[in-house]
This record gives C-alpha cells, sequence and structure tokens, in this order.
C-alpha cells in the first residue's frame, strides 16, 4: 500500500519533462524531489532515501544507467525501487535496465496517468512484507531470513533488490515445483504490474550471479520456467 506522501526522485535533464512529472506526482499526493543529472541524482537518492526513483536513461556527464548501478550496489540506496524512464523504445535498453535492477521501464513520450499507475504499482508490491518467521530458513550455503529481509551465502552477504529478494523466496516457498513465468509474475510481481514475461528470466539470471555457487538451486525447466532445488 503506497504511504502517505510517499516522495519520488525524479531524474532528467529536461526542464519540462520535471516540471510535467512534479505537477502530476504532487496532484497524486506525493512529494517530488528533483535532480537534472547523475550525480545530483546520487547525491539526493543517498541523502533523502526516497521511496521511489524516476530515473531518465539520457542524462548529461553520466548515463541514467550508471546512475542505477551506482544506486544498486550501494547499501543505502539497494532497494529503493527505479523505474527507468527514456526515449529508447529498443528492448535491449529494457534488458540492460532490468539486469540492473530496475522494477519498470516507461518509454516517452508516455500517459501521465499510466506513469502515476505504474508508481503506485511498484510502491505496493515493493511495500508488501513477508510474513515474519520464527527462524531464517536455510538450503545448503544458502540462508534467508525473512522477517530482517537478509540473505546469505557461506555467511557472506548478498545485496538483493526487492523485487529479487520476493522472487528468491516465492520460488524457495514451492520448492520442488516448477513455477511459470506467468506464476512468478503474479507472485513477485503482482497482478497488477506491467512487465513482460522475458522480465523473469532477466531478473532469475541477475539473481543466480548474485547467488554465486548457490545460484545453482534455481533450477531452469526449458519451455515451462523455473524450480527451486527439492534436495
Amino acid at each position: 500500500m503506497q504511504k502517505a506522501h510517499s516522495r519520488i526522485l525524479v531524474v532528467d535533464d529536461e526542464p519540462d519533462i520535471l516540471n510535467l512529472l512534479e505537477y502530476n506526482l504532487r496532484r497524486a499526493g506525493f512529494q517530488a524531489l528533483l535532480a537534472k543529472d547523475g550525480p545530483e541524482a546520487i547525491e539526493a537518492a543517498r541523502a533523502n532515501r526516497p521511496d521511489l526513483v524516476l530515473l531518465d536513461i539520457m542524462l548529461p556527464d553520466m548515463e541514467g544507467t550508471e546512475v542505477l548501478r551506482r544506486l544498486k550496489s550501494t547499501e543505502a540506496t539497494a532497494s529503493i525501487p527505479v523505474i527507468m524512464l527514456t526515449a529508447k523504445g529498443e528492448e535491449v535498453d529494457k534488458i540492460v535496465g532490468f539486469e540492473l535492477g530496475a522494477e519498470d521501464y516507461i518509454t516517452k513520450p508516455f500517459s501521465p496517468r499510466e506513469l502515476i499507475l505504474r508508481v503506485k504499482a511498484v510502491l505496493k508490491r515493493t511495500a508488501e512484507k513477508p510474513e515474519p518467521v520464527e527462524a531464517p530458513v536455510a538450503f545448503g550455503e544458502l540462508t534467508v531470513d525473512l522477517s530482517r529481509h537478509k540473505v546469505t551465502v557461506s555467511s557472506k552477504p548478498v545485496e538483493l533488490s526487492s523485487t529479487e529478494f520476493r522472487l528468491l523466496t516465492e520460488l524457495m516457498r514451492a520448492k520442488g515445483r516448477v513455477l511459470t513465468r506467468d506464476n512468478l509474475l503474479d507472485r513477485a510481481w503482482g497482478r497488477d504490474c506491467f512487465v513482460i514475461p522475458r522480465t523473469v528470466d532477466t531478473h532469475v539470471r541477475r539473481l543466480r550471479s548474485k547467488l554465486g555457487a548457490a545460484g545453482e538451486y534455481i533450477e531452469t525447466v526449458r519451455g515451462v520456467g523455473y524450480r527451486f532445488r527439492e534436495d
């Protein structure tokens, strides 16, 4: 659920776009923080800890993908959901954004109403907390502490985005059973998500990479979906 006055950091070098987004976000009940370039965006994210970042890819000096990479590789900002905003419409650009940890992707020109709906959808699913458990769940080298939102592999912490964490926990809960891409979209993204099934593949690939050796616990069932190993 969207909390009152959620803070949205908008990053774009076009004043008209900044003004348009600020107006529509405030009208929808959000607080809008503005940044016109990469360094300013990173500083604003670290200083203000926004609830979500709307990030343009085409920025001066530092591209939005580099801003995203730095946000996701820093512990203080890694869990902040990011929606990429760009004039590029090529699928490869979307895949790069998702591989770096973006939650969603919107192509310019966009409908302000659609953008607000996507912002609300991302905030809703990232705000949902897993049910508390008495003890962490362990499987081989992998340990997942649902109540603390922490993951370790061989006792070393692994930084996951909120979507990656939900994806991992849903796969573990269904241990031994195959989950289709549509199943995972419903479970980890929610029924009101706007992303395509191939997004699951990108996130699973990134999740496996972060888990290192424990990434082998997630098996691909060709033509169907994914399964967390049973033993």
